[in-house]
């Protein structure tokens, strides 16, 4: 059984969603929710959070959570893999919204043997990735971070592929993602958008 690792820094890590902190709350929640319930229907799910609401949600889940020692999504997902037997594990970022138990099943699938696979964003960063230890990983995130994934991958000597994904792919960072996405996404997103006044996604 895998075990999928989500960090989540809430609505404060959403900040180009919308100028609204309550909007961005909700979204993100909302997010992280379909995220969830991909994960739990593929294996055990962690969620590394400060966040009270993030956390009960994920709680309700059925995942565990992992307090957030702070220091950004790098020391957040060290922090979720600690304590981790070797075997297969995916950390998955919060804010994708059309992600769907298949896609994460498709990315163990394509997983190299005691290796790494990883989506990437459409702006090169990392969306997922599918590694066979905690070992393996090293907080490389931001800007062109899924060669750099690639890359530290291969200075361990171990083979490393990026696999196209669309629905982990697509991530969520502003209102104007929400619209080119709304039809593809999860329920819980689906929803939360729908309650939303038309002039605050303006």
């Amino acid at each position: 059984m895998a075990t999928v690792v989500i960090p989540f820094a809430g609505a404060d890590g959403k900040t180009r969603l919308h100028a609204s902190r309550r909007v961005r709350r909700a979204m993100s929640l909302a997010m992280l929710g379909d995220v969830l319930a991909a994960a739990v229907a593929v294996g055990a799910a962690r969620v590394v959070t400060a966040d009270g609401e993030g956390a009960e949600l994920a709680r309700n889940a059925g995942a565990e959570v992992i307090a957030d020692p702070g220091g950004g999504q790098g020391a957040a997902v060290a922090q979720g893999l600690d304590g981790l037997e070797p075997g297969a594990t995916l950390v998955v970022n919060s804010d994708l919204p059309c992600i769907v138990p298949a896609d994460l099943r498709a990315l163990l699938v394509a997983t190299p043997a005691g290796g790494m696979a990883l989506v990437e964003a459409l702006d090169g960063t990392t969306n997922a990735l599918s590694i066979s230890a905690a070992a393996v990983f090293a907080p490389l995130y931001g800007p062109d971070s899924a060669s750099r994934f690639q890359a530290h991958a291969r200075d361990l000597g171990l083979d490393a592929v990026s696999v196209t994904i669309p629905n982990i792919a697509d991530d969520v960072d502003t209102a104007d993602d929400l619209r080119r996405l709304h039809l593809r996404l999860g329920p819980r997103s689906q929803v939360c958008l729908a309650n939303l006044p038309a002039e605050e996604l303006a």
